[in-house]
């Protein structure tokens, strides 16, 4: 079985806004005492274009930080399916032991997200979904897992090209 190749989504043509979802005191343990440096887990996105990705970035300070979590992001974006202003069906992404569950919700219903899902969400230019979080709190398993689940999602011209049939026949 083949790996396919992603086609990266270049960042310079979209405006992107950045979310930051954790930043992480850290701290290594050194014959001389405690070095102490932060991580940032940030989320980038462009709402309009339903563009999305995220990064993380670790350094002495927290602007830099933040700034490295940025580039991160800007390099794994994906685009986003959408029927309007929500999900196209009900999705369950996965990773580690985080799971998170992503339903489609009528219109005027709004985000009904936790914080890491939250931020991936408004960021894709999601208006009205109903999600859930299952297992894991951790925002780095949470968001990998949202990232799965927005990746499974199938528009309705891709689901008729697969089962070879006309999109009127669905």
């Amino acid at each position: 079985m083949a790996a396919t190749a992603k086609k990266r989504i270049d960042a310079g043509q979209f405006q992107l806004k950045d979310q930051v979802v954790a930043i992480n005191r850290v701290t290594k343990v050194v014959k001389g005492g405690k070095n102490l440096s932060f991580a940032a887990l940030v989320v980038v996105g462009d709402p309009t274009a339903g563009v999305v990705g995220y990064g993380s970035g670790k350094a002495k300070e927290v602007p830099q930080a933040i700034r490295k979590g940025i580039e991160s992001a800007k390099k794994n974006l994906i685009k986003v399916n959408l029927t309007q202003s929500t999900v196209p069906h009900a999705v369950l992404g996965r990773f580690g032991s985080g799971h998170v569950l992503l339903k489609p919700a009528p219109e005027g219903t709004g985000v009904i997200a936790g914080g890491a899902v939250r931020a991936v969400m408004t960021s894709a230019g999601v208006q009205n979904v109903l999600t859930k979080s299952l297992g894991t709190a951790n925002p780095h398993n949470v968001i990998k897992a949202t990232f799965d689940a927005l990746t499974k999602l199938r528009d309705r011209n891709e689901v008729a090209a697969m089962r070879g049939k006309a999109q009127q026949e669905l």
